[in-house]
């Protein structure tokens, strides 16, 4: 099995298909192990998948827990909290969750500096042939798209494309030396249309993200750290003291910046999503906004999906001695589509309520589009907490 990668979602699929003594190679587009993003919030839904690894006791002791959300409109002088979680919720480095991952494969499962530039399926074989920019090839009985926003496998499968919200964001972390003090919640506060969030990783450590309006005159948009430090905080300068100098003292290595996108909930009930044997994991398949914080949590419940169809359809081909054998081309495409199958309702319903509370969040809807969206959560996500209470299974 071959996988091209995005961040940490090739990292945790191979962690679970090799836990099921299934080979499995990585092909990662940069020179070195990366994690753009600076953090990701992993909720009960995603430490449960965690666990099945048995990375979880390691990971939650780098990072502190919270439970509740304050949201603050700063125009209005309103204050509303709110419970998060009922179980464990930790903000992690993205750092410590891709190495944690990358130290639980075995040696050369890593392959660095492949980027995959066409994929196509030999009829003959039956096998994906991967074309790499320094010409050479890779053959894999089954190809997982782990690539985000890069097209390369969305494009083989024939996936729509992926839209943009009118909004960026930019993602940091800003170290305190003598500690920060900030209570361990998740704080969002609203002015003049920006949003910044914050949420502590340790005593010393914390997260934040600033979500911005996209404005077209700013086709350009800075790319180096003191650039677009400099931008955010032109657009942040009316914030709390607080908010202005955790912008201001961030950490510069850690600065990403980038549009916000999601796959249109209406297109994941209706695409297809495995052509031959090649699909899609993590981001490739169903990327959406940070609004929920469920795109890391979702991407290690594929994992642990994907990991259990394909080992049972090798168990299914096992001889009278328990020895696995061959695994026949229609195994590999019944695997998949028991993957796709089991995974799709949870997808279209993360994504929906992404979406949704993106529109109402950071988007400007008109009155009653603001109105068909409370409806719409209202009626179909009655209970605010159900999506962290998903259980994935057991690999």
């Amino acid at each position: 099995m071959v996988m091209k990668t995005c961040q940490f979602d090739t990292k945790q699929i191979a962690c679970h298909v090799c836990r099921k003594n299934i080979k499995s190679v990585v092909l990662e587009r940069s020179d070195e192990l990366r994690a753009t993003g600076a953090a990701i919030g992993v909720f009960p839904n995603g430490w449960r998948a965690l666990h099945q690894l048995g990375l979880d006791s390691t990971l939650q002791s780098t990072s502190i827990p919270f439970h509740r959300a304050v949201d603050v409109w700063a125009e209005k002088d309103v204050v509303r909290e709110s419970l998060l979680s009922e179980g464990e919720a930790r903000c992690l480095r993205r750092t410590d969750l891709v190495e944690a991952l990358a130290n639980a494969l075995p040696t050369d499962t890593v392959r660095f500096g492949c980027q995959v530039v066409s994929v196509d399926v030999e009829r003959s074989s039956s096998y994906a042939v991967l074309q790499l920019h320094n010409g050479s090839s890779i053959k894999a009985k089954v190809l997982i798209g782990c690539d985000g926003a890069n097209p390369v496998t969305a494009n083989y499968i024939g996936l729509t494309p992926t839209q943009l919200f009118s909004t960026c964001a930019v993602r940091g972390l800003t170290i305190y030396p003598n500690g920060h003090g900030y209570a361990p919640e998740f704080l969002r506060v609203r002015k003049d249309k920006h949003l910044v969030g914050r949420i502590p990783i340790d005593e010393k450590t914390t997260y934040w993200f600033v979500v911005l309006q996209w404005n077209q005159r700013d086709a350009e948009m800075p790319k180096d750290p003191a650039s677009i430090k400099q931008m955010m905080l032109a657009k942040t300068s009316g914030f709390s003291k607080d908010v202005v100098d955790m912008l201001e003292n961030c950490d510069l290595t850690s600065l990403s910046f980038t549009r916000l996108r999601y796959r249109a909930p209406w297109s994941l009930l209706s695409g297809k999503f495995r052509r031959e044997n090649v699909t899609v994991a993590g981001d490739a398949w169903h990327v959406m906004g940070p609004f929920l914080g469920q795109g890391g949590s979702a991407a290690l419940e594929d994992a642990v999906v994907l990991a259990r169809c394909l080992s049972k359809k090798i168990s299914d081909n096992a001889d009278q001695n328990g020895r696995r054998m061959h695994m026949s081309a229609q195994k590999v495409v019944e695997a998949l589509d028991e993957y796709l199958k089991e995974r799709k309702r949870r997808v279209v319903l993360l994504s929906t309520l992404t979406y949704l509370r993106g529109l109402l969040l950071v988007e400007d809807p008109s009155f009653l589009s603001r109105i068909l969206c409370v409806v719409i959560i209202t009626v179909l996500f009655r209970d605010p907490l159900d999506h962290t209470r998903y259980d994935c299974g057991e690999l």
